[in-house]
């Protein structure tokens, strides 16, 4: 009788969840890629659909604000922006807004210049660099993470090494960086408190701007001109198998990954000046998505049908994560 019991109250749940579901989520968002743009003058945050189009602006004011970087439930965005500077320097700082460019509001809130946000996988976080001093010039560079709020601050990178540009792994167990170390930067990683730092890169160029992880935390994209200009390479995620991806000669930086993994957007100067493409992860297969007379950097890709099983649910609300119902909230 007890069984019968469960079973129906069972049947009857998964009844509710398949009805009510589609009533409590917000509408799913769109495929995007967020990119950082100087059509209008400044550097200002856009969007666009995945094959180029419908391009719109979001952030929209006479101060430079860049490196937009996705919430992994893409309902937000957060950036850097200087509209907090002052008559002697340009004071970079952290914002965040709405994915549709609403509600646009600072989280970082220190007398330091910072900048390079990115969204650890959970999405209660967000790791960041800071100049350490009110002007970006000065002082050393380091790998901060802050709640999502901006709350609870904490330094991961010490102040002798110039730290930036930080990354998290698909699991958000570690974070690839870049210490700039005798005046060479290469491509490190430590783990989320800052601990166990490894290098992977080391050679006498440049690997940087910046390490990017493929969803499957296998590979690591970056930018490097160890043959001379700045290519998009690839390795594996202890640092072998390093093999050059854009091979075109000319200026290419910003890899992101698509979430399935079969694609990378990037930036390249290959046709003229700074746009937007997408390649296949050998390379292979290049199309330009931006087509304008200025420069378009900072591609960031988000696709609802790849989001985190860390994806948070608002409380009392029912979720599927790895495949199996579950009560939050309760």
């Amino acid at each position: 009788m007890q069984r019968r019991y469960s079973l129906t109250h069972f049947i009857l749940a998964s009844v509710v969840v398949l009805v009510l579901t589609p009533l409590m989520v917000d509408a799913d968002p769109q495929a995007q890629i967020a990119f950082t743009s100087e059509r209008d003058g400044h550097r200002q945050i856009y969007v666009m659909d995945v094959d180029g189009g419908n391009q719109r602006r979001l952030s929209n004011n006479l101060f430079h604000n860049w490196d937009p970087s996705w919430s992994p439930d893409g309902k937000h965005i957060a950036f850097t922006s200087s509209r907090n500077r002052n008559t002697v320097i340009e004071s970079r700082q952290i914002y965040v807004m709405d994915a549709g460019g609403d509600n646009q509001r600072r989280l970082s809130k220190n007398p330091f210049c910072e900048f390079d946000p990115a969204w650890s996988p959970d999405g209660k976080y967000i790791a960041f660099t800071s100049s350490g001093v009110e002007d970006v010039a000065g002082g050393h560079w380091r790998i901060y993470v802050m709640d999502a709020d901006g709350k609870n601050l904490r330094r991961l990178t010490d102040s002798t090494v110039d730290s930036q540009h930080p990354s998290w792994s698909p699991d958000g167990k570690r974070i690839a960086f870049e210490p700039l170390r005798d005046r060479n930067l290469e491509i490190y990683v430590i783990d989320a408190d800052g601990s166990n730092r490894q290098r992977l890169t080391e050679n006498p160029a440049f690997d940087w701007y910046p390490p990017a992880w493929s969803p499957d935390g296998e590979r690591i994209a970056f930018t490097s001109n160890r043959d001379g200009p700045w290519e998009i390479y690839v390795m594996d995620t202890d640092g072998g198998n390093q093999r050059n991806l854009t091979n075109n000669r000319r200026w290419n930086s910003h890899p992101s990954w698509l979430p399935d993994g079969e694609r990378i957007v990037f930036s390249s100067k290959k046709d003229g000046n700074m746009e937007i493409y997408v390649m296949d992860t050998d390379g292979k297969n290049q199309q330009r998505l931006t087509n304008n007379r200025h420069d378009d950097v900072d591609p960031a890709w988000f696709d609802p049908a790849f989001v985190s099983a860390f994806a948070v649910a608002p409380a009392g609300k029912i979720l599927t994560m790895w495949g199996r119902l579950k009560q939050v909230g309760r």
